[in-house]
């Protein structure tokens, strides 16, 4: 952990993390609890809490000469390699069964996510360049979801164009601030923000920041489009 922040910023991430996991528990019990990938994810998603967790607080992510970069390779690209195979194996029998509704409010997280971005900032631990004053403007999927599931979801219609519009919007915002978090981490691959890098998510709890909540918040984005597609 960072001994210097104050705790209630650490303690706001914990709760968001869960609230994240929360919305795609919801999802799975709502259409796809019964199966057997929904059980199989449901106990990765809570291995990959406790072990992104221990191995942070043993202090495994700070080794900036490693190669990958730890964060990369024992953090986000593990929960990418499960999105792609459930897309690969399970698309029939739980990805097209999941909700667009709940898949798209899970994006309000994103507003409380930022927030934290933006005071591990002001405490030194992230660089401007990844928040809403910078080169972030992730904030507005959290902000617009709510108004986007009103206006798609009216009189048991659904609104196809605007869900597609805005889920391409929300996954290039994602992928923007994902690219300016990588360049900017102390690593051999860092490209940006050498004055202030992106060190919070080298510690707990902020290991879940692409441990989990980003690989959940893409693959909401992907499902959608996928489920929209169709």
């Amino acid at each position: 952990m960072i001994e210097s922040l104050p705790g209630y910023i650490s303690v706001v991430f914990i709760l968001t993390t869960f609230l994240t996991i929360g919305f795609l528990f919801f999802a799975i019990r709502q259409t796809a609890v019964q199966t057997a990938p929904a059980g199989v994810l449901i106990a990765l998603i809570s291995f990959w809490l406790f072990f992104t967790a221990t191995a942070a607080l043993g202090g495994f992510y700070t080794n900036s000469t490693a190669m990958p970069p730890r964060v990369f390779f024992f953090g986000f690209f593990p929960a990418l390699l499960l999105i792609i195979f459930y897309f690969i194996f399970f698309r029939k029998n739980f990805i097209e069964n999941l909700p667009l509704k709940t898949l798209t409010l899970l994006s309000i997280i994103r507003i409380p996510v930022e927030f934290v971005i933006h005071l591990l900032y002001q405490n030194g631990q992230m660089p401007q360049i990844m928040t809403f004053e910078g080169t972030n403007f992730d904030i507005l999927s959290g902000i617009t979801a709510p108004l986007i599931f009103w206006l798609a979801f009216r009189k048991n219609k659904i609104n196809r164009p605007l869900l597609i519009v805005w889920n391409i919007f929300a996954l290039l915002l994602l992928i923007n601030i994902v690219t300016t978090a990588a360049l900017a981490i102390p690593s051999p691959i860092q490209q940006i923000a050498f004055d202030q890098p992106n060190v919070a998510v080298m510690y707990f709890p902020f290991i879940w920041l692409p441990g989990l909540v980003v690989p959940i918040v893409l693959f909401s984005h992907l499902v959608s489009l996928w489920k929209l597609s169709r």
